[in-house]
């Protein structure tokens, strides 16, 4: 057996997804991401390969979207600075 772990807690998964641990709950609850609740107090587990086969839904789902939905050359504008030029970063 590998290093990595097969089950994976919420607040694993919220990291690896960059989401919020309620988030998470609510993709597990709502039956999108699959889990299981095991022991006692009924902590919820997400298998790891559950949580690969939902990221390569999302990718299919995401995919599917934009061909449906072709980008509007207006959109682009919204999003650029006015000057034309790249705004410098603020990070200090």
């Amino acid at each position: 057996m590998t290093g990595e772990k097969r089950f994976l807690q919420l607040a694993d998964v919220a990291e690896v997804l960059n989401i919020s641990a309620s988030q998470t709950y609510a993709l597990v609850r709502s039956g999108d991401l699959a889990a299981i609740k095991i022991g006692g107090r009924g902590q919820w587990r997400v298998e790891a390969s559950e949580l690969e086969s939902y990221i390569q839904r999302m990718y299919a789902e995401t995919k599917e979207f934009v061909q449906s939905h072709p980008l509007d050359r207006g959109e682009l504008a919204e999003d650029e600075p006015d000057s034309g030029e790249l705004e410098p970063d603020t990070f200090d």
